[in-house]
């Protein structure tokens, strides 16, 4: 038996629901399954201490049972039942102060980024750290709350000030998609801010967690060497403490760094190993996410009957779509708008690139959405649609010139016509 089925079995058997005392450390073991990668056995554990917690009327308790519920749901992917259980979490503890609040808001936070509602949960960060950061600092940071405006909210939120450990929480959540939607000095910033609280945090978690979105912003300035490096101190942190899902999303992280470095051997490897990992502990929507990003790298190495083996099951709602991953249901399109391209077959390629662009579209996705318009851009050039390739280079100019980007305003981008047919 397993570490972390162990613990879920130890940790509801002979204790009293008259003992408000036992609640915290169950509730500290109930985390220790999560982590150990047994999801639905840690929901099992958090759903007794919710009830116990409600019942004896222990509001922060009850909060951190339904935080760790809604842990559970995102990692099994059931984003709907993870935005409830931190929803009604932050509903408990509306009085409280905001680093109280700040692992509610941060998983509400992360379900909406997940369905690829970039904007919004960019906005809910940053609303949170600025909370924090007029309790830490005695003021707010005076910063927009929208991650389309031009304001830097996280920029504001010091590393000395506030709750460290809800600072680094939100700072590392906002790495990834500041990078998504081409905020790359807003996620630099986040970076830095947040490697500076690890010295003041014990968490491993959240200490991997901000090595893994360090390691994103330095692909992005060109330094995998470094990117590499904060990825081995973080999968050593993991194997140290037995932490196996952060384990398992520390190889995924490296298999990107090495696709986006050209090492594409490493990177399949990596992939393959964090793939692996995630189905074994039942997070589905992890590992399809996974899979399109193995595919990518599966097609530039010549394997394209394997990426298409791995592609033609992820596209359907209880998978990917758009209200599921909608950056990755891209991808996915992207990648099979690619090999139909190889095959010489211009009319399901032009598809999937129309259906990859209606997806990115909706999560404001700058550097997918530029590259994708390019595909498509080229594509309706080469096939003699030139007015429709110039809308489609439009559209992807359009896109990186977002509101507040820009001394002047941008005109609206032009959507892309299929005048042929």
């Amino acid at each position: 038996m397993y570490r972390g089925v162990e613990v879920a079995e130890n940790s509801t058997k002979g204790i009293p629901a008259d003992e408000p005392d036992d609640i915290a450390p169950r509730l500290s073991e109930a985390r220790d399954v999560l982590h150990w990668g047994a999801a639905a056995e840690a929901a099992e554990i958090f759903r007794v201490l919710q009830e116990e917690a409600a019942s004896l009327g222990l509001v922060p308790e009850r909060a951190a049972a339904l935080v760790g519920l809604g842990d559970c749901a995102l990692e099994s992917g059931k984003l709907n039942d993870a935005r409830d259980h931190f929803a009604e979490a932050e509903l408990l503890l509306a009085d409280e102060p905001p680093a109280c609040r700040a692992p509610a808001r941060r998983g509400r936070a992360l379900a909406h980024l997940l369905t690829g509602e970039l904007r919004y949960g960019c906005h809910l960060l940053e609303t949170a750290l600025e909370e924090l950061d007029a309790v830490g600092a005695g003021a707010g940071t005076g910063a927009g709350a929208d991650a389309g405006s031009g304001a830097d909210a996280s920029a504001g939120a010091s590393a000395g000030a506030g709750d460290p450990s809800a600072l680094l929480a939100l700072h590392t959540a906002a790495i990834a998609p500041y990078i998504d939607l081409g905020a790359y000095a807003r996620a630099a910033r986040a970076a830095e801010l947040a490697l500076a609280l690890t010295a003041r945090v014990d968490d491993p978690v959240l200490v991997a967690g901000a090595l893994r979105g360090a390691a994103r912003v330095l692909v992005v300035e060109g330094r995998f060497a470094e990117a590499g490096a904060a990825l081995d101190r973080a999968r050593d942190l993991c194997r140290s403490r037995g932490i196996r899902i952060e384990l398992a999303h520390c190889h995924w992280t490296s298999g990107y760094v090495h696709a986006q470095g050209g090492k594409l051997a490493a990177a399949e490897r990596e992939l393959r190993t964090a793939r692996a990992m995630l189905a074994a502990k039942r997070a589905p929507l992890f590992t399809v996410q996974v899979e399109v990003e193995l595919a990518d790298v599966l097609r530039r190495r010549g394997k394209a009957d394997e990426a298409a083996g791995l592609l033609a099951p992820l596209l359907t709602p209880s998978a990917l779509g758009a209200e599921r991953g909608a950056v990755h249901a891209g991808g996915a399109h992207r990648l099979l708008g690619l090999m139909a391209e190889d095959r010489g077959d211009t009319e399901t390629a032009e598809e999937h690139y129309c259906a990859a662009l209606s997806l990115l579209e909706r999560t404001g996705a700058a550097g997918d959405l530029a590259d994708l318009c390019r595909l498509l851009g080229d594509l309706l050039r080469r096939s003699g649609c030139v007015e429709a390739a110039l809308n489609a280079y439009r559209t992807g100019l359009g896109h990186r010139a977002a509101p507040g980007t820009t001394t002047l305003c941008p005109a609206p981008p032009v959507r892309p016509r299929r005048p042929c047919g």
